[in-house]
């Protein structure tokens, strides 16, 4: 009995996962591009073993696109979570329904299937994998909160991370880079979701 129970619940899990609810929202909730600033940043700081050096001050509205939760990587201790977020067109909900999302390994991906659902070239231009390093406690609690086809404002730095044996991390400060070093790497100061 325990047994078949057991798969009931990981058949019922795997159900959920592939068949997430789509996105059901009108028009576009999150028209504005990232804002991003190198003035008047603070001076590097540590934070435990590590050292957070600003690069840009950074506030971003956008769609969750998925989520991703890491508890045993290299950069776990900093970064519990990565959000994967949309913006401008890639917070359209038709959008997003005409595509597939996947997080791992630090990475984020899309695919579709048949006609893209947006001209492919404005993809990775309004989309980010943002890597989240919550600056307090109560910062943490709030953004491991956060859930897929949520709105969400984070606000905060860009940063680079040294640390211990060469320990290196940088964010990116375009948008528009594709390849390795391409996510944000995310001081996290305030969170604030909503559900759509």
């Amino acid at each position: 009995m325990k047994k078949l129970l057991f798969f009931a619940l990981c058949a019922a899990a795997g159900w959920f996962y592939f068949h997430a609810s789509p996105a059901h929202w009108r028009g576009m909730p999150a028209p504005k591009d990232p804002f991003q600033s190198a003035v008047n940043l603070p001076a590097p700081f540590a934070h435990d073993s590590y050292t957070i050096t600003p690069l840009a001050r950074y506030k971003v509205t956008a769609v969750v696109l998925g989520r991703e939760r890491y508890r045993l990587d290299g950069g776990a201790a900093l970064s519990p979570v990565d959000l994967a977020l949309g913006w401008g067109p890639m917070s359209v909900a038709s959008v997003i329904n005409g595509l597939s999302f996947s997080q791992s390994g630090r990475w984020y991906e899309y695919h579709w299937d048949g006609e893209p659902p947006l001209d492919p070239a404005l993809m990775p231009t309004h989309s980010a994998n943002t890597h989240c390093l919550p600056a307090t406690a109560e910062v943490r609690q709030k953004v491991l909160a956060v859930k897929r086809h949520e709105l969400v404002t984070l606000e905060g730095y860009l940063v680079e991370v040294t640390g211990p044996d060469g320990y290196h991390w940088r964010s990116s400060l375009t948008r528009d880079d594709t390849r390795g070093g391409s996510c944000e790497v995310l001081w996290v100061t305030s969170v604030i979701s909503q559900r759509l």
